[in-house]
Formats: C-alpha cells, structure tokens, sequence
C-alpha cells in the first residue's frame, strides 16, 4: 500500500514480476549463462547504487526475499507472477507456473498465477494449456516470442498454430495476454521481440486483452501507433521505469507519449522484479512530473488520479479485481500489520 503524505491510499498491483532460477547450477548451457548475466547488467546499468544486488542473490532469490521485497519493504499489495520457461537454456525451467504457483498457494490474497503457451508445441501444448487452465484457474498468459525452441528462435503471433492456441485459451477462459515486446536479452533475437504482429491479432481478438510487456521498447513509435487504433491494447510499464533514475529525461519522454496516444486507462504498472524492486521505482514515480516542454506538447501529465490508474487501478479492471474487497482479504492475512499509522510513504 502507498500513502501520500496527505493521507491518500493507492492500491498497487505489480504486473511483472518473476520468482526464477538463473544460477549456475540451473543452468543447461553458455545461453542460460548469457541470458542471466544480460538481465544482471540491466540491473547493475539501470539501479540506484544502494539497490545493486551481489551477482549470486540476483541469479536465485528465494521466496521469503521476494514476499519481503514487494510487499513488507514494498509497496505492492498484489503481484501477477509470470512464468518465462526457456527450458532450452535451463534444466529445471528458468521461472515455471508450477513453480509460482507455491507462491500463488502460500499468498493466496497476493498473488496473480499466469501461465503461458508456446505455438510450437502443437496439439499437446493445446492439452498442457487446459490442463493448467483447471488445475489453476489461469486469467492470464505471459508470451515470450523470442524464446528458442530446438532449431526455432521464435515465433510470431499472426503464425497459423498461435492463432489456434490463442482460440484456445479464450475458450479456457483467459482474458489477458501478456506479450514481452522490449529490449533484447543475449541471445535471443531483437527482430523476435518486434511489435508489428500485436496488430493483427489484436484485431481479431477484441475479447481478449494483449497487454505488450516493456511498452515495445525501443520501438516505441510502432507501439503507440498500434495501441492508439486498438482498444484491447495496453502498454506494460517493466523497463521503462528504471529509466526515471538513470534517464529521468528518457523517461518522461515515453510517458509523454504513452499518455498522448494511449492515455492513462491503458497503462499498467510493473517493477519486473528480481530486475528491479518496487520500492525505489514507487517512490521516484510518485515524485516524477513530466518535464514542462514535454508536457506543454503533449498535453500529457502525472497527476494523482493518472498514478493511482497505472500503479493499481488499471490491473484491478483488467483482472476483475475488486479493491476494496481485495484490501479485506489482505487485511484478514495480516497482510497490513507491518504497516504503522505514519505510513512509509514519503510522497
């Protein structure tokens, strides 16, 4: 929970967060070498000096850390866990729906379980993917289109065989697609991640909601043009904030521009945590303000009500989520105890 200074409370739901295994005993060849050290670069490049984690805690964090991270020295009251398999690079998966769903099972009043499906696995994966659907009760799947699969490197979603896995989980009941459409990670592809084929599938789908993870960074020009005609189109937030610390410029130039073409009701907050953690990127988006020449261009702004939206509200609608209740079933787990009158916020 987030407080203002003048006593506003803002729900906050983390839509990208991961429990994984990077660590050398976990890893299947040099690619779940590279992939980690990637991400660990992004972390030491992008962090505050003072949220710099040792190399070893980063690669394999345990559960207890990341509870403790979002939600005690955080200020997340919800997370959705998003599974990323590459199984190609590690043995046991680098970050598994069986896996979080311990997790999911242990916070049950935290948590959001996502699966995830992969085109190229056929009538089977089809099978997989319902199975996950009744044992978890999935409302979301995390898409990783660069991911390697043999000799594959990727796949598109306008493929004829993501078109059918796609029908398929609308018919399980997903609502929510979450599709990693950012930077690269060594090894995989750039041009794998590209934003074009959200497009197309977004247009044929208009039930369903294709949240494009990393806000199609660096392609954010495509992103915005495609987001603006789409309704069902929403922008995740994950690697764009850290840039508030390290290109605070940077920063408020893809927020002018998000808010400008999607407006602040497709929006959705994400700490992409163990990359980065909560509180430090809350803190300084509570603090931001667009700067003035951007601002008076766009006609974009940060106000209090366009924050609350990204940081909670925003999640809660897409997920059928029902705030007030939601803070009840938090309260009942002592969820809030860690919380004094004075509050933690600074803002």
């Amino acid at each position: 929970m987030y407080r203002t200074k003048s006593g506003e409370e803002i729900f906050v739901i983390d839509g990208h967060t991961h429990l994984w295994d990077g660590s050398p005993a976990n890893q299947k060849n040099i690619h779940g070498k590279q992939f980690i050290e990637c991400f660990y670069a992004y972390h030491s490049n992008l962090s505050p000096p003072s949220e710099k984690w040792p190399k070893e805690k980063f690669e394999k964090y345990d559960a207890k850390t990341m509870y403790d991270d979002l939600f005690i020295h955080g200020y997340d009251d919800m997370a959705i866990l998003q599974p990323t398999y590459l199984t190609d690079f590690y043995k046991n998966g680098f970050n598994t729906t069986e896996q979080n769903s311990a997790l999911k099972k242990s916070h049950p009043e935290r948590f959001i379980l996502n699966g995830a499906f992969d085109p190229r696995d056929g009538n089977k994966g089809i099978e997989e993917l319902h199975a996950k659907c009744e044992r978890y009760h999935l409302k979301g799947v995390k898409l990783y289109t660069a991911e390697w699969r043999g000799e594959s490197k990727g796949y598109k979603l306008t493929d004829r065989d993501s078109y059918k896995f796609i029908e398929a989980a609308q018919k399980y009941g997903i609502k929510n697609l979450h599709v990693h459409k950012g930077p690269t990670i060594i090894p995989l592809n750039r041009d794998a991640f590209d934003v074009a084929d959200i497009d197309d599938v977004a247009t044929s789908f208009q039930d369903l909601n294709f949240i494009v993870e990393h806000c199609g960074l660096p392609r954010l020009d495509d992103f915005c043009w495609i987001a603006t005609q789409e309704t069902n189109v929403y922008g995740g937030l994950a690697v764009a904030l850290p840039f508030i610390h390290t290109r605070p410029r940077y920063f408020g130039h893809v927020m002018a521009e998000l808010l400008f073409w999607l407006g602040p009701d497709k929006l959705v907050y994400g700490s992409d945590y163990g990359i980065w953690t909560p509180k430090w990127l809350i803190d300084k988006f509570m603090a931001f303000e667009i700067p003035d020449d951007l601002a008076k261009e766009t006609g974009s702004s940060l106000t209090l009500e366009n924050k609350t939206k990204i940081l909670g509200l925003n999640a809660a609608r897409l997920y059928g989520i029902d705030v007030a209740d939601q803070k009840k079933k938090i309260q009942a787990a002592g969820g809030y105890a860690h919380l004094s009158a004075a509050a933690h916020s600074p803002q």
